[in-house]
């Protein structure tokens, strides 16, 4: 599979980041700063909530196969799909537990984070040793001066 360019790259981000809010984030509760998303909507529903929010969580995983996520980072991602998953299927608590622990949010973070690591420029290349060029200047200039006085 050839590797994704930086342009399909940063597009995979910005698509994961809007599904990411959908799910995780899109629907602010009256009178509070907190919102959850359509997988807490959906996991109300008992078995088949969690099932769908786990479908649709491999969506990211795909997304982040796709971009060439690295094995490490990918079964980091596959940790938090379980722990989501896991979680939801807790009776009454599940449904809380879906509504905080934001799975697809974890996981693009995870994926922005090892992209940019890999999309980093290049460090700039050291500054030129101009105290180094000057003392050995000087030095070379003693000892040819000292040469041609001494002979």
């Amino acid at each position: 599979m050839p590797k994704p360019t930086e342009a399909q790259q940063r597009a995979t981000l910005a698509r994961l980041d809007k599904f990411s809010r959908f799910t995780d984030s899109s629907i602010g509760i009256p009178f509070t700063r907190y919102k959850i998303g359509a997988d807490a909507v959906i996991g109300l529903l008992p078995v088949i909530g969690d099932a769908a929010g786990l479908a649709m969580s491999g969506y990211v995983l795909l997304e982040a196969h796709r971009a060439g996520a690295s094995k490490d980072v990918k079964l980091r991602m596959l940790r938090n799909v379980g722990i989501d998953f896991v979680g939801g299927l807790l009776p009454v608590f599940g449904d809380a537990f879906d509504a905080v622990y934001k799975a697809n949010t974890r996981n693009t973070r995870l994926l922005r984070q090892y992209l940019e690591e890999q999309l980093a420029v290049e460090p700039p290349p050291p500054p030129f040793p101009w105290r180094a060029l000057i003392f050995l200047t000087i030095l070379f200039a003693l000892v040819t001066g000292g040469l041609t006085l001494a002979f």
